[in-house]
């Protein structure tokens, strides 16, 4: 039987499965809707969709490096304590390497792509699920290249809490390049430099801190030349190489670098659960709940 399109949608929002899930459940039950869904409770992932409600902002950042390819990717967990689990861990290895070695261009592309085990990285992922009983999700993921004569930055802190990878250009220093990166996941800085910092912006900072100067009462001859003063502190507050290095406040990061030869070509800085709206539990609410029902 064909397993259409709108078969394979009504599946998943029967099941909350994923889309590569539902096709594979219809071919094997030659497009029976009711043992498909069998199908799919059997595998555990019918389970595991039933977590597709639930909020993961917990997790994982890891970045894997290898020779002139690195990969910095998110996988996300409900909470902190999965994170910790050794089957989660290893799950974010496996994604890590599938993503090195395929390079898919999103994370929708990446779901649909075989894993060397055969599993697609979706059904893989439902797998864990299952396994673990939280939902889990692979969030973002970033896939840089690097020359001969450049060096990766690769840091994690807290464990993967937050992930850096940053690119060094004209220098095979490491070691340099992981300082960039501790910096990086100290400090968040926005941009490289001014240069990346729109006009706009820029403009719009400016009428901002004139407000400010002004409701302080200064006078406006001064104002402008006020403005242009702490202009400069907010680029030190948005723009990596304009901040005081973390490892040597006396000395600015672009100096840092420079001093290795090298200069930043770019940088990907992922903290776990950023963006993400987190559900608020009251635990003793939570607690009283289960107390009532008794």
């Amino acid at each position: 039987m064909a397993i259409t399109a709108q078969m394979v949608k009504e599946l998943r929002e029967k099941t909350g499965a994923g889309m590569m899930d539902c096709k594979k459940a219809l071919q094997e039950t030659e497009g029976d809707m009711e043992k498909a869904i069998d199908f799919l409770r059997e595998k555990g992932i019918a389970k595991a969709a039933k977590k597709g409600d639930r909020i993961a902002a917990e997790g994982l950042t890891s970045v894997v490096v290898e020779g002139n390819e690195a990969v910095i990717l998110e996988v996300n967990s409900e909470t902190d304590f999965v994170a910790k689990n050794e089957g989660f861990q290893l799950l974010v290895k496996e994604l890590a390497a599938h993503l090195l070695k395929n390079k898919p261009a999103t994370v929708e592309e990446a779901a649909g792509q075989t894993m060397d085990n055969g599993a697609t990285v979706e059904s893989h992922i439902n797998t864990s699920i299952a396994k673990i009983g939280e939902k889990l999700s692979l969030r973002r993921f970033e896939i840089k290249t690097k020359n001969d004569g450049d060096a990766f930055g690769a840091y994690l802190h807290m464990g993967g809490r937050i992930g850096v990878l940053s690119v060094l250009e004209g220098t095979t220093d490491e070691a340099a390049a992981k300082d960039v990166s501790m910096h990086i996941a100290a400090l968040n800085p926005k941009y490289i430099s001014r240069d990346e910092v729109s006009a706009d912006e820029v403009e719009r900072e400016r009428q901002v801190l004139t407000q400010q100067a002004l409701n302080e009462g200064k006078p406006e001859k001064i104002v402008a030349k006020m403005v242009e003063g702490r202009l400069g502190k907010y680029f030190e507050d948005v723009c990596l190489l304009d901040q005081s290095f973390v490892k040597n406040p006396d000395q600015k990061v672009r100096q840092f670098v420079e001093s290795k030869g090298g200069t930043v070509r770019e940088f990907v800085r992922f903290e776990v659960g950023e963006g993400i709206e987190k559900r608020e539990d009251n635990f003793a609410e939570e607690v009283m709940s289960q107390v009532n029902k008794k």
